[in-house]
């Protein structure tokens, strides 16, 4: 007790005499903010969540703030209007479509460039190919890879069972689809034959790259700024037509536009479903216990030659206004979502593809693919076939505006009241206007 007063007694002491003397203790010094804007939710969202809380542990120097500011449109124009009014994140979360928009708007910090302005290399080398061109301009990446996907095809393997298909064989070409859908609906195994998520992501602007056919000039904008859409071609409108000859015959179903159709698979009504390799996260908890499924390449439409499928989910864009020591610690956070140990974290729990090669080879290392051969889909999709400048990806400007346009024309063909060359023509000349204007402002 005696050395317990006492040394009390000292501690007040010389708290006494700091201050006496004008000096106290130095209050601990609070970590530099680096806001964050995203638009995941759900299980993803949870993810993103997880993913900033291990690197703010991981050091004490910065903490990364993440905020759900909408979904991928409502956050690319929340931050471009937060630019304007001098108030912008560190950094936002911007879908694939919002590239070329990001690349001409003047309020992004070119992640190379940030990486080497702050001394913190990474072996860009190493960057998935596919990932790292479509986010790079003149050989430079300018936004770095987060949550990058592809759409895949998954199958019901329970309904296949009960209309007396095949589990272990999922359909490879649209005649496949069409006469696995006809078996399952007249068989009464399931009233949804074939649907699809994300409509001109999945069924145009991917069946195009897939097949190595032109979805917009200019190589779909990566040799320029792109004025004119090509999806009214024969390719085009043989695609929507097939859909739409589908639905009249009642066995494809019109899901909507966006992930609205996922419910249907999710929930065990349909056969055949196209959508984001990322859908696998939040479809293995779903499904869990209920029904088994299986993963597809996209269809082939015979008679086409092959292309890649391209890639959808978003990039990380650093906007310009901060201060250099902000920029270190997103500098940082980057330096630790790139590292193999985070990479292959974020692909075991999102689906999403890991974005440098080092990762990829440190999961095939391990059972991953044995145990879940599914996540390997994405893989062959983007890297198996052939990179042409059409299947290279797809950068136009206002391209969220152009994707409203072909789907909005695709509602009409599906509610029959257009036929598909009708409605791609309209959707085309929209598209072209949209086009024009944007590059009108930028050129």
């Amino acid at each position: 007790m005696r050395t317990t007063r006492h040394a009390r007694w000292l501690l007040m002491g010389l708290a006494a005499l700091l201050v006496a003397s004008g000096l106290s203790p130095a209050p601990a010094r609070a970590a530099t903010e680096i806001h964050f804007w995203h638009a995941m939710t759900g299980a993803l969202g949870e993810r993103v969540t997880e993913l900033v809380q291990k690197f703010n542990a991981s050091q004490k120097e910065f903490e990364v703030k993440a905020l759900h500011k909408g979904n991928y449109t409502e956050t690319l124009t929340g931050a471009i209007a937060a630019y304007r009014a001098k108030t912008p994140p560190h950094i936002v979360q911007v879908f694939e479509v919002g590239t070329q928009t990001m690349l001409s708007s003047g309020a992004v910090y070119p992640v190379y460039q940030l990486m080497k302005d702050q001394g913190m290399d990474l072996n860009w080398a190493d960057f998935v190919a596919p990932v790292k061109s479509y986010y790079s301009k003149e050989g430079h990446l300018y936004s770095m890879p987060f949550n990058s996907s592809t759409p895949i095809l998954y199958y019901n393997k329970d309904i296949f069972k009960k209309a007396g298909l095949d589990p272990a064989k999922p359909p490879t070409t649209f005649p496949e689809i069409e006469q696995v859908a006809r078996k399952v609906i007249s068989s009464g195994a399931a009233k949804c034959g074939f649907s699809h998520a994300w409509p001109s992501w999945t069924m145009v602007e991917n069946m195009h790259a897939w097949h190595d056919q032109s979805f917009a000039d200019n190589q779909n904008g990566f040799a320029g700024l792109a004025k004119e859409l090509k999806v009214n071609g024969e390719f085009g409108v043989k695609v929507i037509d097939t859909l739409a000859r589908w639905q009249k015959e009642g066995i494809y179903t019109w899901g909507g536009r966006g992930p609205a159709a996922e419910a249907m698979f999710r929930g065990g009504e349909c056969a055949i479903h196209v959508t984001s390799s990322a859908f696998i996260g939040g479809l293995s908890r779903a499904a869990a216990g209920k029904f088994e499924w299986g993963t597809g390449n996209l269809p082939r439409m015979p008679g086409y030659p092959q292309g890649n499928s391209i890639i959808g989910g978003a990039t990380l864009w650093v906007m310009k206004s901060h201060k250099g020591t902000e920029y270190k610690g997103v500098a940082a956070f980057f330096h630790f979502l790139a590292s193999t140990e985070q990479q292959a974290w974020w692909h075991q729990n999102t689906g999403y593809v890991p974005i440098s090669n080092a990762s990829l080879k440190a999961l095939e290392a391990t059972d991953h693919f044995q145990k879940n051969p599914f996540q390997r889909q994405a893989f062959q999709q983007i890297s198996g076939g052939k990179t042409t400048a059409n299947s290279q990806g797809i950068r136009l400007g206002n391209f969220v505006a152009v994707r409203d346009a072909i789907e909005g024309e695709m509602e009409n063909i599906f509610a029959g009241k257009k036929t598909a060359r009708q409605g791609l023509d309209d959707a085309v000349k929209k598209s072209n206007e949209i086009l024009k204007e944007f590059a009108s402002l930028y050129q």
